[in-house]
């Protein structure tokens, strides 16, 4: 097997400056998908499973997505980068229509086309980087992922606050979304657009090893979904362990990206969202007592949005230390993922007993330092462990262990939260830091696969 090339630090840069694009479409689904929902006229324990659109499509999307690109070779876009294109253009197609949705039903089949189409995009990126990287720069090819993601997580999360700034209205009329997000949106899209094409253009993909072996394997006809039940049932034992641990992970995240706007606007800023049904329109003073009440929800998602950025400043700020720290020295990937998890999971149970708002600048600074942990460890934990030429599979399958406990939050989580809670939103919250402990506690057996990395200093420029 051909030894790979070491990259620079401008050629990993460009390899990975696609999830920018991704990252502002995932944010401003999480961040504000929700709020969308609310407006529409769903009730807050309707709202998870309303979400699950988005892990279902995973699970079905992300081990197909990775069985095809393994098998796919383009003489001019290569094996990796045909899916890249393909999701951010319907990706951006939906993107911009998800704000106009007239009703609830069709921005959840919107939200089920965003998601189909980030997944085809995201999950290739994950198999680029084992492609492209020798084993000792992998922990920081993923590291460098989580920052440009950190950078599009903070800028996405804030775009509606942006945007009202400017003068955009943040209000509109009752099951109407609010000006200021349609633009968010729109914009969104076209960052997806622009920073995947920045990496296609950029970044040329090595061809298989053995090109006409390659071709054949092509033409042979194999059981489709055999194969991917195949690695499923013998994946790796480090797939296995390292799959609890994104179970845990990924629930808590579900849970906050579903959950926080109605815990927060109603937990923190006292403002829940308004039922126009509560209101007779009318009559002069109630329609002015549900703008005024429709106004202070409104004010309060772009404040949740804006502090929810924050997880995405601080991912960005750990992402850039540890791809210092990666570059030079030997990464103890295990320790930093448990020490990460645990500060995380401090940072949502704080939201519970936060005294003002602006104290969820810490509690989301602490759940940053997981996010940027969740999205570079674990997959470098992982990439020594699985064949090269079954990266993609791989990943995709890997992925799984992601969008399966988001399908279990979304549909316990609302009747948990009727059954246990008194439908308070915020203690799914309180359940995401849970989760995140536990998750800290599932790595105890995990093993640290050992590497030997060469300085950044030492790579030709």
């Amino acid at each position: 097997m051909t030894a790979k090339p070491r990259l620079s630090f401008w050629q990993i840069w460009n390899m990975s400056f696609g999830f920018l694009g991704i990252q502002f479409g995932f944010a401003l689904q999480g961040g504000f998908m929700s709020r969308i929902f609310q407006t529409l006229g769903a009730e807050k324990d309707a709202l998870p499973l309303l979400w699950i659109a988005a892990p279902l499509t995973g699970l079905l999307v992300q081990p197909i997505i990775g069985y095809l690109s393994d098998r796919t070779w383009h003489p001019r876009l290569g094996r990796r980068r045909p899916f890249f294109l393909i999701g951010a253009i319907l990706s951006s197609i939906a993107l911009v229509f998800m704000p106009h949705s007239p009703t609830l039903w069709i921005a959840a089949g919107l939200l089920w086309v965003l998601d189909a189409s980030i997944n085809i995009s995201m999950e290739p990126f994950r198999a680029l980087v084992a492609d492209k990287l020798p084993e000792e720069q992998r922990s920081y090819g993923f590291v460098l992922q989580t920052l440009i993601i950190g950078v599009g997580t903070w800028v996405a999360s804030n775009l509606p606050w942006f945007i009202t700034q400017m003068g955009i209205p943040n209000e509109a009329g009752p099951g109407v979304v609010p000006p200021s997000v349609k633009v968010a949106f729109a914009i969104g899209a076209f960052v997806f657009m622009a920073s995947i094409l920045v990496t296609i253009f950029t970044t040329p993909e090595y061809p298989p090893e053995d090109l006409r072996r390659f071709r054949e394997e092509q033409k042979r006809r194999g059981n489709f979904a055999g194969e991917i039940v195949h690695h499923v049932v013998h994946m790796p034992a480090q797939m296995r362990r390292l799959g609890l641990v994104q179970f845990f992970s990924w629930l808590a995240f579900f849970a906050m990206w579903s959950m926080a706007t109605p815990g927060l606007t109603e937990h923190v800023f006292k403002a829940p969202a308004p039922d126009p049904a509560a209101f007779d329109m009318a009559v002069p003073a109630q329609a002015a007592a549900f703008q005024s009440a429709n106004a202070a929800f409104q004010n309060a998602a772009d404040l949740v949005g804006s502090y929810m950025g924050y997880y995405g400043l601080s991912s960005m700020l750990v992402a850039l230390l540890l791809s210092f720290y990666a570059a030079r020295f030997p990464l103890n990937r295990k320790a930093v993922h448990a020490g990460s998890l645990l500060l995380g999971g401090v940072g949502f149970l704080s939201m519970w007993f936060v005294p003002h708002p602006a104290w969820l600048i810490g509690s989301f600074a602490l759940v940053g330092v997981a996010w940027a942990s969740i999205l570079s460890m674990p997959y470098a934990l992982l990439s020594s462990h699985v064949p090269a030429e079954k990266m993609g599979i791989y990943m995709g399958i890997f992925n799984m262990f992601i969008v399966i406990p988001q399908i279990v939050a979304a549909t316990l989580l609302g009747p948990a939260l009727r059954a246990f809670f008194a439908n308070e939103a915020v203690f799914a919250l309180v359940i995401s830091g849970a989760s995140l402990l536990l998750a800290a506690l599932a790595l105890v057996r995990v093993r640290e696969p050992a590497h030997t990395p060469v300085p950044l200093a030492s790579q030709a420029h």
